[in-house]
């Protein structure tokens, strides 16, 4: 590990951790997600979200729990080593970094689309310019974008909410639960896609060494910022539904514009684009930050290049993997689109969350906070939902966690030379 003058500082509240929390979930969910999710579902999208939120607070417990006796850098993959050994350390690493790259990819192209489609990419590839900068100045000026991002989503979804309803649209016979979908598995895929969008509060997780009191701070940040979450997004969705109805909302790649748009108020629909564009920037924002923090633990353990362990001596932060980090997403936007990541990134996503509630069910009376039965519901749920995505995620995810035991092998064997 890095020495102790190499560790990040404790800058952060439990208000600010919060912020962050809300930074990194409202915004793929409704923006991005929404649409694929009502595509496999229908109107019982709302039976996935509740779902979701199921396992999403399963998972928070389990988070909370390990993030107050390891508090430092890394979530999932230092919970996975100290408590399950370094495989399954290293493999909810690896399926972190992986899985929120692609994540990446898609917040930085639905910011690309809403701007200026004929130039997504590039305009995509300026978000994360812009981004590695605000982090690379250190947290504080981080979290006074995410402050301001926040707000104005919040404003926006408000907006979309009030003109949806309000447009003189509404039909409440489009939220017949089961109308339209593919039945109870359409949900549970529905469910496996929206988790995507409820993965933001682990960002706090993966904030521990940045938060003051940890103990107290992260387990009560993370459950402030979920269910604050859940309300926005069934409240969004359900709008969305009752004005356009689930076949408009499946076909659509900016759903709640589709929605506003429906009725009479569809003059304001540019509040909500503008909205989805500041949603997708918190987003990569978020996401970007949780992933080299990632890669500052994994290469303070010697299992990526201890170069990326470099520690700026101004900001205090991991500059090194930040940059990283920024590369290698610009590479992914050039080369994906947006949907295609969404079901690859929730597989992998979902499986590191299987670890993290077995790491979990490891902790003694002494440690818990929450029951164990929640870390059991969890783990299974995740991988429940996992192997219910779309045959190509789970094809694409499996050969990616393969690939990393692999790495892991090869890795082992350099660090006994």
């Amino acid at each position: 590990m890095a020495n102790s003058k190499e560790r990040l500082a404790r800058k952060l509240n439990t208000a600010d951790a919060v912020v962050i929390g809300l930074g990194a979930m409202i915004g793929s969910g409704i923006f991005v997600a929404i649409s694929p999710a009502v595509a496999s579902a229908g109107s019982g999208i709302l039976l996935g979200l509740f779902i979701a939120a199921i396992m999403a607070y399963c998972n928070a417990t389990s988070s909370g729990q390990l993030a107050a006796v390891y508090p430092e850098s890394g979530g999932t993959y230092v919970y996975g080593r100290e408590r399950l050994g370094r495989l399954w350390g290293w493999l909810a690493g690896w399926g972190f970094v992986i899985g929120k790259i692609a994540s990446c990819a898609a917040a930085a192209l639905t910011f690309g689309y809403y701007v200026y489609a004929p130039a997504a990419k590039y305009f995509a590839l300026l978000a994360v310019a812009g981004l590695t900068v605000a982090n690379y100045r250190g947290i504080e000026k981080t979290l006074a974008v995410t402050r301001i991002i926040v707000f104005v989503v919040l404003s926006a979804l408000f907006v979309a909410v009030f003109a949806s309803l309000g447009g003189g649209n509404i039909d409440s016979s489009r939220l017949v639960p089961f109308s339209g979908t593919g039945g109870l598995w359409g949900i549970l895929q529905a469910a496996g896609i929206l988790f995507f969008a409820f993965a933001g509060y682990a960002r706090i997780a993966t904030l521990g060494e940045e938060i003051r009191e940890p103990r107290k701070a992260i387990p009560k940040a993370m459950m402030v910022a979920l269910l604050v979450t859940l309300f926005i997004y069934f409240t969004v969705i359900a709008g969305a539904l009752l004005a356009a109805g689930p076949e408009a909302i499946a076909q659509s790649h900016t759903p709640l514009v589709t929605a506003v748009e429906a009725g009479s108020l569809g003059w304001i629909s540019p509040v909500v684009r503008l909205g989805a564009i500041v949603a997708s920037v918190g987003v990569l924002l978020s996401l970007m930050l949780g992933i080299s923090r990632t890669l500052f633990s994994m290469a303070g353990n010697k299992e990526l290049p201890v170069w990326l362990a470099g520690v700026h001596p101004k900001f205090k932060v991991p500059h090194h993997a930040e940059v990283t980090v920024a590369l290698v997403i610009g590479m992914v936007v050039m080369l994906w689109d947006v949907r295609s990541a969404i079901g690859f990134s929730a597989f992998t996503i979902l499986i590191y969350y299987a670890i993290t509630n077995a790491s979990a069910w490891t902790l003694s009376k002494e440690q818990r906070l929450w029951p164990r039965w929640l870390s059991v519901l969890g783990m299974a749920g995740c991988i429940l939902l996992a192997f219910s995505l779309p045959r190509s995620s789970v094809l694409a995810g499996g050969i990616v966690m393969a690939a990393g035991f692999v790495m892991y092998g090869l890795s082992s064997g350099r660090m006994k030379t």
